[in-house]
């Protein structure tokens, strides 16, 4: 039987969403007019006031807020709550550039949490779970977050933070941990390790993971699932918005419902900013209309992505979202063609090779070049040169046609890439462009 951790809201009819969306936009677009004067100043320049916004139908008139925009403004700028007021910040890891710093109110924090909350209840979570967060504590929100989130489901949590390997495996086998909350690749990894150590999913008690903070593959969840024995959901979020839990996977597994009642999700043409109808593949925008301390208005993502309207057979009323299908900022053009890392990832896992590589773009004679830094398993691992030879030319082969162009695929040997206990460095850029 699905279980919801608010049923009231994570299965209210469409219509009366709308409504409760159409009544906290207004609310919070007087709330950052009279207290955020960077963003009223877009507003102005727009010939916009808050009497122009009535509801969600006239959300397209607001101005976006980008990434630029929290840089120019930092730290301060964008707060709208005075700092007294504030009880926490969290920030970004600052991988594409300056440090980005959100403020919270504990009512922020209390709301956050109920919707990482709804994601843990949402894999089958109860206070009989033991929860273990081994997501990244500190200014990074994937721990505090689902730390929140366990505590108010009950379940009991063990906040191992990334990292020690050897620990984690322990405690999920001491502790009797059923939910394990971590990146995909470090999930990886995991499963790799205590497949090293002679353990299989028949010697560990898990039985689902919640994983997100970087992007993966249909491809890699299987193989997660396979080497844990458990079912792997997504999670979604930003350190913008709050952190994990803007919206999250239920156990249809097949996309992630946006927590509408604190968020509103729009899809725009990346290159004009339009916004696309229903169905549109194009950038995911969200505005926040219950943050306090940092509510962002608009805020363009950078994802690329689809939403879904269907009705869920979850019986959650809420939009879902895909998984991202890359970035409209770091998607890489190699030779004119768009790539998205997530198109290699899958041909590696289609070709049998577990999810640790590397791409290295670089420009020679001003063309570019790609080469895919590819790990064999233990079991394909060989010295026979004819046999790495003709794998690699498979590879290749693989990638032309899913990339529609020619790759350098090398193959290495196991665990010569480095190990990364948080967001895997996929990308080495050495391109000046």
């Amino acid at each position: 039987m699905e279980r919801y951790y608010q049923p009231e809201i994570e299965t209210m009819p469409r219509d009366q969403l709308r409504a409760l969306q159409d009544e906290r936009l207004v609310k919070q677009v007087k709330h950052v007019w009279d207290n955020v004067p960077y963003y009223r100043a877009k507003m102005e320049a727009k010939g916009i006031t808050p009497d122009d916004i009535k509801g969600v139908a006239d959300l397209h008139k607001l101005p976006f807020v980008t990434k630029a925009d929290l840089r120019d403004a930092y730290p301060y700028g964008l707060m709208g709550k005075p700092l007294s007021e504030c009880v926490r910040i969290q920030s970004t890891s600052g991988t594409t550039g300056k440090r980005v710093v959100a403020f919270y109110t504990q009512h922020d924090i209390d709301l956050w949490e109920d919707c990482c909350a709804r994601a843990i209840t949402a894999v089958g979570g109860t206070k009989e779970d033991v929860c273990q967060v081994s997501y990244g504590y500190g200014l990074f929100t994937g721990g505090p977050g689902l730390n929140g989130g366990s505590h108010k489901v009950g379940c009991l949590t063990i906040p191992t933070s990334s990292g020690n390997t050897e620990r984690q495996i322990g405690f999920i086998k001491d502790l009797s941990s059923t939910i394990l909350c971590c990146t995909p690749s470090y999930a990886a990894y995991l499963g790799e390790s205590m497949k090293e150590m002679g353990m299989g999913p028949d010697d560990i008690p898990l039985k689902a993971g919640i994983f997100g903070a970087e992007a993966w593959s249909e491809e890699m969840r299987q193989d997660i699932q396979k080497t844990l024995g458990i079912k792997a959901y997504d999670i979604y979020g930003l350190t913008e918005l709050s952190g994990p839990g803007v919206s999250f996977e239920c156990s249809a597994q097949n996309g992630m419902h946006i927590n509408e009642d604190h968020f509103i999700a729009e899809i725009i043409d990346p290159e004009t900013g339009e916004v696309l109808p229903e169905g549109s593949k194009g950038e995911l925008v969200f505005t926040s209309i219950t943050k306090e301390a940092f509510p962002l208005l608009r805020y363009r993502t950078r994802d690329i992505c689809q939403l879904n309207y269907e009705p869920c057979p979850c019986g959650r009323t809420h939009v879902k979202m895909c998984k991202p299908m890359g970035r409209s900022d770091d998607m890489l053009i190699i030779r004119g063609v768009n790539v998205f890392p997530s198109q290699i990832e899958t041909v590696l896992l289609n070709h049998g090779y577990a999810a640790n590589y590397q791409i290295i773009v670089d420009r020679v004679k001003n063309t570019d070049t790609l080469e895919v830094r590819v790990e064999m398993t233990s079991e394909m691992f060989t010295d026979n040169l004819g046999e790495i030879d003709k794998r690699q030319k498979d590879l290749v082969a693989g990638l032309r046609s899913m990339l529609g162009l020619a790759a350098k695929v090398t193959l290495v040997a196991p665990k010569s890439i480095v190990r990364s206990e948080g967001k895997a460095v996929r990308i080495i850029d050495k391109r000046k462009i």
